[in-house]
């Protein structure tokens, strides 16, 4: 059974986007030519990514919520250690068994706010089918992403849930090229 979740809608190329979660708000000229077309790391603008397992993500402390991060050598493959990087906030990624596929899709005029949306998709999907992922495969066409998601039902005595994510937010939001691979973060509500 696959679900598919798609937070955000086609933005015009000339319109002006202001987003606020609440924290903090940013305005953005969507351009016809978003980061998503350029190769500033030599990667094509058609990428996969696949994520499990290994340290291409992180965690890191900020104030009462937690930032996630992922590096790819590729912006797929970044996008998807970041959501490995969520579900490490919940529970250990490498224990969440691969039984069910979600499938997820969004669009969006930048890289930045590629990763917001894909992030909120991952944590709309896992609150509405009660699911925990560990795993993820994303590609990225353009200003567009599908992605699989990976996991099982969640099961409180064995994943033993550190925190609830609420969502993705706009704080320290940031998709760039650093020392030749992709880097993909944002800091979650919990």
């Amino acid at each position: 059974m696959s679900s598919e979740f798609a937070p955000s809608k086609h933005r015009q190329p000339s319109q002006r986007r202001v987003i606020s979660d609440g924290s903090s708000s940013r305005t953005f000229a969507t351009a016809p030519q978003s980061i998503l077309h350029q190769s500033a790391c030599g990667a094509a603008s058609d990428v996969t990514g696949v994520a499990f397992g290994g340290r291409a993500w992180e965690t890191f402390a900020h104030g009462a919520d937690v930032g996630v991060r992922g590096r790819g050598a590729n912006i797929a493959e970044a996008f998807a250690n970041a959501a490995v990087a969520l579900t490490s906030a919940i529970t250990d990624p490498a224990a969440v068994r691969q039984e069910r596929e979600v499938s997820l899709a969004c669009q969006a005029p930048d890289a930045e706010l590629l990763l917001y949306d894909f992030l909120n998709a991952v944590v709309t999907a896992m609150a509405v089918e009660d699911l925990i992922f560990g795993r993820y495969d994303v590609r990225i066409e353009g200003d567009r992403l599908t992605a699989y998601a990976f996991g099982e039902p969640v099961d409180a005595p064995r994943h033993a849930p550190a925190v609830e994510v609420k969502g993705a937010t706009l704080t320290e939001l940031k998709v760039a090229c650093e020392d030749g691979r992709w880097i993909a973060q944002c800091v979650v509500d919990v």
